[in-house]
């Protein structure tokens, strides 16, 4: 990850340019959106070589529309044969011809863009270098299919998941004054200018630390279930044996939301995390984020450090308040969800601070 320092550098300057041109002209910017076109055009560079541009045109790439529509109907299709099996067989074949076309012409950038990386020399390790060695050698490895397919994951996990951390944190430190001050206090006191704050230091804030884990436990980016199917020795799970050959679905929102687990799981309280005797009955084994075992997120130091250096240079530089009051009074972060959650707009005034115009 330290290789690819100045990569995600690039872009995380990118974005706090846009930042300070919204924040001089006085103008509120829907973080929601900026956060998933920062987070998706550093996802493009690091897996194709090349970014999205979303940051530069101030909006999606239209191939980026086509794979979270692409990732929603085959959610909806899943839920629906679970939901009505016996409509399957009626519904099913018009679902898939309504889906047809989302997925042709996602299948068709994926297989276009891979191909061109794969064509490229080699200068800098990425998502896909791994996989491009051994293809490119002809050794036995992952096909030209196969890494199509991991590309398209790499995409959609390593982009709107890290957008979402950054989205939810944003919310809940504007409506937790106390929470926002006390990490202002440990941002401010741990450096002394904005180009202090990189990947590797912004990981020493503890505070911060504390932060993005209840972020992501109030308001966990992996919204779906993770499936583990049991061994065929079977497994008692729960007080209930499992025979082998079942699938089981462990969902992040219920865990972390559980008062078995946690106590007062509604409540946001960094401290939690920090040894505050008033949370030591917490279980926090069960909070895995990035799921656990050898099947836990590749990519998840990747998304930590991303996460704590753009808040650690946001909260340095910037005073930041909620422009739509109704989100002081009710949770915005209470969304329903499809694929991933379907967020309303979260519209964010930035000021510079006074204190670091001197």
């Amino acid at each position: 990850m330290q290789r690819q320092e100045h990569i995600i550098r690039h872009h995380v300057n990118n974005l706090f340019s846009c930042f300070e041109e919204h924040c001089a002209k006085g103008q509120p910017l829907d973080l929601a959106k900026w956060f998933n076109y920062f987070s998706f055009d550093i996802i493009g560079d690091l897996s194709f070589g090349e970014s999205f541009g979303n940051l530069e045109r101030g909006d999606f790439h239209p191939w980026i529309a086509t794979i979270l529509e692409f990732f929603v109907a085959q959610h909806d299709m899943a839920h629906f044969r679970r939901a009505y099996p016996l409509l399957e067989a009626m519904v099913g074949p018009l679902v898939k011809v309504l889906a047809a076309k989302i997925i042709l012409k996602h299948n068709t950038f994926m297989r276009t863009q891979v191909a061109k990386r794969l064509a490229l020399e080699p200068t800098r390790p990425d998502f896909i270098d791994g996989m491009k060695s051994d293809h490119a050698k002809g050794k036995e490895g992952l096909s030209f299919e196969a890494i199509c397919h991991n590309a398209s994951i790499f995409v959609v996990a390593g982009s709107e998941t890290t957008a979402l951390a950054l989205t939810g944190a944003t919310y809940l430190l504007c409506t937790h004054p106390e929470v926002l001050t006390k990490l202002k206090e440990e941002i401010d006191s741990s450096f002394d200018s904005e180009q202090q704050i990189t990947l590797l230091s912004a990981q020493r804030l503890k505070y911060l630390t504390a932060v993005i884990d209840e972020t992501l436990r109030i308001y966990p980016a992996a919204v779906g279930s993770v499936p583990r199917l049991i061994q065929r020795h079977g497994e008692v799970v729960g007080g209930y044996f499992l025979p082998g050959g079942t699938c089981v679905d462990i969902w992040h929102w219920a865990m972390y939301h559980n008062p078995a687990n946690f106590t007062e799981p509604e409540v946001f309280a960094p401290q939690r995390w920090l040894g505050d005797p008033r949370f030591e009955g917490d279980k926090k084994v069960a909070f895995q984020p990035f799921s656990t075992g050898k099947r836990s997120c590749i990519g998840q130091n990747l998304a930590h450090s991303e996460i704590k250096q753009i808040m650690a240079r946001l909260l340095w530089k910037y005073d930041i308040e909620l422009v739509d009051r109704e989100w002081y009074n009710k949770p915005w972060h209470d969304q329903p969800v499809r694929a991933s959650y379907v967020h309303p707009p979260l519209n964010v005034k930035f000021s510079l601070r006074t204190d670091k115009m001197k």
